[in-house]
């Protein structure tokens, strides 16, 4: 009775913010432009109108109003995207049209490791920097091997980062359930043509609670975190033509495993890069890259991948409908995991890449490309695409896409061994096609629809494989993977301070023409944004259906959020958020066939905090 009673108070103080704000507030200027610029899918700035792809942005305005923490909270929010979790300490990756395979950038910098996982995934998102240092976070959805290279059949992530415009130092701390204390302390600032964006954080949690088992509130032991942080993006103009750019991010974290009694894990990510941008005032820039990361991680003993490489990108306005991009790559790693049997396996791979986006007639834009990738231990693979981008009028695109995609086995695939487990280093790339089309509409200045198809068809797709016989789990080339889906987005304003997106998605995925049990067949995402004065606050919503109960504890689930801001002062921020608004449960993780363990998503949590600008 005491929960009923406290969800809804807290339920009513939350409306009552909203109705509070819409009793107090003066109308405001609406911004009547939904469209965007985006330079992912393209490499180059093109408008999302003019861009034949199924494209999302989230701005730092977004990231802002929403209270957004991790790059993972705000990306879950997308239509068509799931983050799973595998373990307290922020372990996340990211599903594009239900393939894991996503290749993740940071400035157009790859961040995907050749070390991998058990899963197809290479990217943790616990390794980003942090949000307050990102302006803008590009999700292109469907195949992108043209442009990136292995991984990139689900789709490409672009975080931006942001650029020191003016002399400010911002504080913001928060604290909440299950012990959480966050402090991010960030400076940005210019100076004879200098700029930089830096930003410290600190974030620690105790172990948190769930709802399961006929109860509404269980411990998960040994699920507590302590995550320290460092983000920086310095900049030096050289001309109006030129710049220099250095990016640098590191993560330190110490976290439970959880589940277990006293397991602990350590992860270090370093990471930066420098570049030298050219061109800044052509249609098509051009950039000379350096960059090194690194990734270690204490579990059991100990396992780590270093990769460096040097990005190259040129191109030319070759009249006035033709744009030409073209670029090089050489990328080597050197992964080690002693206790899984191998050490200092080295992969490297170059490429080069060329696409055309020509301008056909007001209406017709047509965009063919070309990229070839040499890897060491499996040749040369050549992975061309074709798009097509029909405007029958100024508020409506049409188009569709096709392209070649592959990604290569990765190291654990290859080389991995225990007791349980066994790499393959006969395994072979996996390869295929992947396709869409979609069509998208302005109604008016204040509201939009966005559809899109995609299918693809994997050869060789790679998966681990238990053996009953032998007791082990084998990597192998399983012949045949096929995913096929559906997503439709709303987005609209209908008044000067209420805004809403409504998204609905479908993914079916099949291996050897079996259904694969894939996370949420059927997903919905809602999000009510208000705004008005000093106060914002957002409602959002995101649910599934159709799930395997074994797996996921459920067949459906809802889980909603909620979070308000009130500008106190001119500098002064107070906000407030509630994840997990009803207490929802459900598995984010589906539970192990070995273990038996599911990572369940987190109860119903409060969460407090201030930011101050001086």
């Amino acid at each position: 009775m005491q929960n009923n009673l406290t969800r809804k108070a807290l339920t009513a103080c939350a409306m009552g913010s909203l109705c509070l704000g819409a009793t107090i507030c003066q109308a405001e200027t609406v911004n009547e432009d939904l469209g965007d610029v985006v330079v992912t899918a393209e490499r180059m700035p093109s408008t999302r109108m003019r861009t034949p792809a199924d494209v999302t942005v989230i701005t730092a305005q977004q990231i802002e109003d929403n209270r957004y923490q991790t790059v993972g909270e705000a990306l879950r929010n997308v239509n068509g995207v799931v983050i799973t979790n595998g373990n307290a300490n922020g372990d996340a990756e990211v599903i594009i049209n239900g393939d894991q395979r996503v290749v993740v950038l940071l400035d157009g910098q790859r961040l995907n490791n050749d070390q991998g996982s058990m899963t197809r995934g290479s990217i943790n998102l616990g390794m980003l920097p942090s949000v307050k240092n990102i302006a803008r976070i590009e999700v292109v959805k469907g195949a992108g091997s043209a442009l990136y290279g292995s991984d990139a059949v689900g789709g490409v992530i672009n975080i931006i980062t942001r650029q020191g415009e003016k002399a400010e130092t911002t504080l913001d701390m928060n604290m909440g359930s299950f012990g959480q204390h966050n402090y991010e302390l960030t400076n940005q600032g210019t100076a004879n043509g200098w700029s930089w964006f830096v930003t410290g954080g600190l974030q620690k949690r105790g172990d948190f609670n769930y709802k399961g088992g006929g109860s509404s509130s269980n411990q998960m032991p040994n699920s507590d975190y302590d995550n320290q942080s460092i983000s920086l993006r310095l900049d030096k103009q050289l001309t109006k033509q030129e710049s220099l750019r250095f990016t640098f991010t590191h993560r330190s974290l110490d976290a439970g495993i959880a589940g277990q009694s006293n397991g602990r894990q350590e992860h270090i990510y370093n990471y930066g890069a420098l570049t030298w941008n050219f061109k800044q005032n052509k249609p098509v820039t051009g950039f000379l890259r350096y960059f090194a990361n690194y990734k270690s991680t204490s579990y059991l003993g100990k396992f780590d991948t270093h990769m460096q490489g040097l990005d190259y990108q040129n191109g030319w306005q070759l009249g006035a409908n033709n744009k030409l991009v073209w670029g090089a790559e050489w990328h080597q790693s050197q992964s080690s995991n002693k206790q899984k049997g191998y050490k200092n396996k080295t992969i490297t791979t170059q490429a080069l890449f060329v696409q055309d986006t020509m301008r056909l007639s007001d209406k017709f834009y047509v965009v063919p490309g070309l990229r070839m990738d040499h890897h060491d231990a499996f040749g040369t693979h050549w992975t061309p695409k074709l798009a097509v981008n029909y405007r029958p009028d100024k508020h409506t695109k049409m188009y569709t896409s096709w392209g070649r995609v592959f990604k290569a086995p990765t190291a654990d695939d290859m080389f991995y061994t225990d007791a349980w487990m066994r790499g393959n280093p006969h395994l072979k790339p996996e390869s295929g096609h992947a396709e869409t089309v979609g069509i998208s509409h302005e109604f008016s200045p204040k509201a939009a629809v966005d559809v899109s198809y995609f299918w693809s068809s994997l050869d060789d797709a790679i998966r681990w494989v238990y053996d009953p016989v032998t007791s082990l789990t084998n990597a192998e080339n399983v012949n045949h993977e096929k995913k096929q889906g559906i997503q439709i987005t709303f987005t609209g304003k209908p008044s000067a301070h209420w805004s809403y997106d409504i998204g609905y998605s479908y993914i079916d995925s099949q291996l050897n023409s079996d259904k694969v049990a894939f996370y949420q067949p059927n997903g919905y995402r809602l999000g009510i944004h208000y705004k008005c004065n000093r106060w914002t606050a957002n409602l959002l919503g995101r649910m599934g259906s159709g799930l395997d109960a074994d797996l996921y504890g459920c067949r459906s689930y809802a889980v909603w959020d909620f979070n308000t801001t009130y500008a106190a002062e001119k500098n002064v921020d107070v906000y407030f958020k509630i994840n997990n608004l009803t207490n929802q449960v459900y598995n984010l993780y589906a539970k192990s066939r070995y273990t038996g363990f599911a990572y369940p998503l987190a109860g119903r949590s409060f969460q407090l905090g201030i930011k101050v600008r001086f």
